[in-house]
């Protein structure tokens, strides 16, 4: 009998012990997604930081917009749960805001009308909220892209880009032609 009293303290110690070191495993894991969560973050927050700060010195931004600009980012997650979808969204938003900015700049150096992108970035940084609590799913899944929508202009048009693509409009498209087969069973690597 006192061996299975034995034997049983012994399971229990077993699966006790088993049972911390999953435990202390699971802990480890749940603390490395959200550090990798966080890394993520703060990544997407210091691009559109040092992107701000470029389009600062390429004077289309005023400085003094920087700060109100960057709280897009920073004030993603006020109101919003911590989800790897809203960090996607998040990470995308922000990708189309500096892509947005930087094809419109890119437009400038062309048509020399920086001012005009300097005006509606002012207007861009007038319409954002003033509160945190306003920073909530519905600005950033309606108003925000809007207001991206309206920094854009019209594409710049070319003569010559026009011409190319009449041309390409009016040509048939054909599929790709397919390489021969090769019979692997004829080739000798002998």
């Amino acid at each position: 009998m006192t061996y299975v009293v034995f034997f049983a303290i012994l399971l229990l110690i077993t699966l006790l012990g088993s049972y911390l070191v999953i435990e202390n495993n699971r802990r480890k894991a749940v603390e490395a997604k959200k550090k990798l969560f966080n890394a993520r973050v703060t990544e997407v927050t210091n691009n559109l930081k040092a992107k701000l700060n470029e389009f600062s010195d390429a004077k289309i931004l005023r400085p003094k917009y920087i700060a109100r600009t960057q709280v897009i980012a920073s004030n993603f997650f006020v109101v919003q749960p911590h989800t790897d979808e809203n960090l996607l969204y998040l990470e995308g938003i922000i990708e189309s805001l500096i892509s947005t900015i930087s094809s419109e700049l890119a437009k400038t150096y062309v048509t020399g009308e920086r001012d005009a992108l300097a005006e509606k970035l002012d207007y861009f940084v007038a319409d954002l909220p003033q509160t945190g609590i306003a920073y909530n799913h519905g600005f950033y899944r309606e108003i925000l892209p809007s207001l991206i929508k309206i920094l854009q202009s019209p594409e710049l048009q070319n003569n010559d880009n026009e011409d190319y693509s009449n041309a390409t409009e009016q040509t048939e498209i054909t599929p790709p032609i397919s390489p021969p087969k090769i019979d692997t069973q004829e080739i000798n690597l002998a």
